[in-house]
């Protein structure tokens, strides 16, 4: 399963609302940390944001090397990535978005977002690529 930036952000500090890796480690969520991936491109949002917010450097670095280490950190600029992000540009407005996207469809993944965009596309995306797009709320146990 591929996951958006989103879910990463609580490592370097930043709250979420979806909080879908510490409901993966506490057993609430119908996933495990075993095997979650996520595109390289999440790392430049997760120094972005974080940067924005001002979180200090040494927080986030801490938290790229944990990335690093726990997830498959999947290049984008793999071919097939950057084919069918390519190809993503006339259903999503964000290239980054598109990134995301593409590297579920190489992977033929599923992918896990709370991008309204993404989920608006949804449909098409399903249909496209044969993959699922899921929110945090799909994952969650009741």
């Amino acid at each position: 399963m591929i996951i958006d930036t989103t879910y990463i952000l609580p490592l370097a500090g930043i709250g979420v609302k979806a909080d879908l890796l510490r409901a993966a480690a506490e057993g609430s969520a119908w996933v495990s940390l075993d095997g979650l991936k996520l595109s390289m491109i999440s790392l430049f949002e997760l120094q972005a944001k974080a940067a924005k917010l001002g979180i200090p450097p040494e927080r986030v670095s801490q938290a790229v090397r944990v990335i690093l280490r726990s997830f498959g950190v999947v290049p984008f600029y793999r071919g097939d990535v950057v084919k069918y992000a390519h190809d993503l540009k006339s259903l999503l407005r964000d290239y980054v978005d598109c990134i995301v996207v593409a590297t579920a469809a190489a992977l033929g993944e599923d992918l896990v977002t709370e991008d309204r965009d993404i989920h608006a596309a949804k449909k098409s995306i399903e249909n496209h690529y044969g993959i699922g797009v899921l929110s945090y709320w799909d994952l969650v146990r009741d």
